[in-house]
């Protein structure tokens, strides 16, 4: 623990709002947390974030900054241009503009007088994301990063696309930011000019999920800002830490392969959050691990972080699949170094309904539901609510399986799983999910791991080429890192799909798709001979939470899935509400609802409909300002559809409202020729072995 007890934090000292003035001249709102006064200048740690600082991030800064300015430590949040009380507008995420602000709020920070110079950045999601983009422009002050539940590559792992598939997170997220673009400054901080800042705002507004499906293959827009097209630009020490429930786990290996700097990573059962907060647990006393490393980086001083391993993990075990957990059963485990020696790949082929030795050529062909997906869980889980995977055996039964014979003994998992297959497919678009499944003597079918694959992205992700019906391709299938333990007695699944819905958006056209051969390669963990052992995490903790009265509580996760067995339809129901609060230190009523109804035919993937509804409202006295919209999704020939709704009001009054009609093409491939070839009704699996 830092010399200054991080748990103190009665003698930190609390600026609401400090003004970063750019050369510009905009102003970006900063909420500053400084050291007891008898400190000199410390070092700073920033986190940058479009998410207010003043309202809807109040309650998450509350229980990490106080922490980091009691362990002597300058500690800020800023609000990005166009955000919250700053200046100016937001149109996008991760934008040039963006870094470049940053940079000069670094090299401001750096500048005054309760600053040593060392400047390190600290983030989850977003603020996750640009603390590695920021690091690549190399700011002198900047010194060491935290990434959290990031990404270091915007087009394979984010909420936009997996494998090449549209996620049906870019819509809901896209309605999440659509909203609070649009959202007003607070009038007892910018004055008067809070309603200009505002129709400044709403004039620009457009909904981002559009932007995202106009950039369907790897291209230059995703380029930009995946770090992982250059690691070498970052300089600075670099702690990567995730979840195996979260979306955006991959990163933290890729980092410890591709940095060349120093750099750590910890991955742990958790989903989309802090480890000192987040669900499934075990928490971690996360506070004190990252001052320990802000101690090494921006304090010099020899905590013994550097000496520990480079990867700790949670390896987890197996257990019935819930929707949702409070702690997920494992134990930790360390790697010296990553790539890690101890890691070795085991390769298992694909036979008719096996896997396991190589087997004689075959054709095994599947059309699955287009309600196959259900027991998904979301993309993105938070842990909060119900967005967990649950058992597989439904979805296998719509699903062309392939099962290995009983493990006789425990087979440790740890790293990325690839699927190599040689396929075809009657149709010039179709898709093909992949899931690594946990057989358990009692039928019990547990996900692992899971990967999607565009086949229109057949020959990589850079550009898009229309299938020719009936043709072989060979394609290989990335599945998400995972840290697993299955146990002896126990076998392997894999199982291909042609549909994950709702969590990805289905072709239009329901393909047949023909598996020719192919095998598996899986990340073997050998027992370790050299003693490496993993840190002591200690015991999670945070400071006081926010002072707040809950007056619509949160909830989070898909809490309804009707079916209607005559029309063969179904429907999902997610709610997101972050809740309704009334924030007493700025004596603030904060609303921040929301919620999706996705609805689908078994038999007609073109009748797909994704629906997000998103509501932020602020009331404090006489001043009332909301935002309202609305966002549909379907699909229309060869186009996506989206029809969105925005409208602003003061009070009672709508001061602004706009629709959008948009269609976007669905796939940049040029269209092939197609043929007949004959079809296999859904869920239907049809097998032949040809003769040898």
């Amino acid at each position: 623990m830092s010399p200054h007890s991080a748990r103190n934090t009665a003698g930190i000292r609390v600026e609401e709002t400090v003004w970063i003035e750019l050369a510009d001249g905009c102003r970006l709102a900063a909420r500053l947390w400084l050291p007891e006064a008898t400190v000199g200048p410390a070092p700073a740690i920033l986190e940058y974030l479009p998410y207010r600082r003043r309202d809807r991030h109040r309650g998450d800064d509350a229980i990490l900054h106080p922490a980091f300015a009691a362990a002597g430590y300058a500690s800020l949040r800023v609000d990005m241009r166009g955000a919250g009380d700053s200046d100016g507008v937001m149109t996008d995420e991760y934008t040039p503009r963006e870094w470049a602000d940053a940079v000069q709020v670094i090299e401001w920070i750096a500048r005054q007088p309760w600053c040593s110079g060392a400047v390190g950045m600290i983030g989850l999601s977003w603020s996750g994301f640009n603390s590695l983009q920021i690091a690549a422009l190399a700011p002198p002050a900047l010194k060491a990063v935290v990434t959290t539940c990031a990404s270091d590559d915007r087009y394979a792992d984010d909420m936009h696309y997996m494998g090449g598939c549209l996620l049906s997170d870019n819509l809901q997220y896209g309605a999440t930011l659509f909203t609070w673009l649009a959202t007003p400054p607070d009038p007892a901080i910018v004055g008067p000019r809070w309603r200009d800042m505002w129709r400044e705002r709403l004039a620009v507004v457009e909904p981002p999920a559009v932007r995202w499906m106009r950039h369907s293959n790897r291209d230059a827009y995703w380029r930009t800002g995946s770090v992982c097209e250059d690691y070498g630009a970052i300089e600075a020490a670099v702690l990567a830490v995730g979840g195996w429930a979260d979306g955006y786990t991959n990163a933290v290996l890729r980092l410890l392969s591709g940095l060349s700097g120093p750099r750590k990573g910890l991955i742990g059962p958790w989903a989309h959050s802090f480890p000192h907060v987040a669900t499934p647990g075990p928490r971690i006393d996360f506070i004190n691990y990252v001052i320990r490393w802000w101690d090494h980086w921006l304090k010099g001083r020899d905590t013994g972080i550097m000496n520990e391993p480079m990867l700790t993990a949670w390896l987890q075990q197996a257990e019935p699949p819930q929707s949702r957990y409070d702690t997920r059963k494992g134990r930790w485990i360390a790697e010296a170094v990553w790539p890690s020696p101890n890691i070795v790949p085991l390769r298992l082929d694909l036979g008719p309904s096996a896997l396991g030795a190589s087997s004689p050529a075959f054709a095994q062909a599947i059309q699955s539901p287009a309600t196959i997906g259900i027991a998904s869980g979301e993309w993105c889980p938070y842990g909060w609510g119900p967005d967990m995977p649950t058992d597989q055996r439904e979805e296998d039964a719509g699903s062309l399986c392939f099962d290995s014979t009983v493990f006789d003994a425990p087979l440790q998992l740890l790293g990325g799983t690839r699927l190599s297959v040689e396929l075809s497919s009657d149709s010039p678009e179709a898709m093909v999910a992949a899931r690594l499944v946990d057989l358990a003597p009692d039928g019990t079918a547990s996900r692992i791991t899971y990967g999607l694959l565009n086949l229109q992205h057949h020959a990589g992700h850079e550009r898009a080429k229309a299938l020719i019906p009936g043709q072989h391709y060979r394609v290989e299938i990335k599945l998400k890192d995972v840290a697993y333990e299955l146990p002896k007695g126990h076998r392997l699944r894999i199982a291909l799909s042609t549909s994950y819905w709702p969590l990805a958006m289905p072709s239009p056209r329901a393909a047949t798709v023909t598996v020719h051969g192919g095998s598996l390669s899986l990340p073997r963990r050998e027992p370790q001979g050299d003693g490496t052992q993993p840190p002591d995490l200690g015991q999670a903790w945070s400071p006081p939470p926010l002072e707040a009265k809950i007056l619509v509580a949160p909830e989070r996760g898909r809490v309804r899935v009707e079916r209607n067995a005559e029309e063969g339809s179904a429907t999902v129901d997610v709610v997101r509400n972050l809740g309704a609060l009334h924030i007493a230190e700025i004596d603030l009523e904060l609303t921040a609802v929301g919620s999706e109804r996705y609805s689908i035919l078994a038999g007609d993937p073109a009748q797909a409909r994704s629906e997000a509804q998103r509501r932020a409202a602020f009331k404090r006295g006489d001043w009332q300002a909301s935002i309202v919209t609305q966002s549909v999704l379907t699909s229309s020939g060869d186009n996506w559809r989206l029809v969105a709704t925005l409208s602003a009001f003061e009070g009672d009054a709508q001061i602004f409202a706009r629709h959008w009609d948009l269609e976007i093409p669905r796939s940049s491939a040029p269209r092939a020729q197609e043929t007949e070839a004959p079809r296999v009704k859904p869920g239907r699996v049809r097998a032949s072995t040809p003769n040898t």
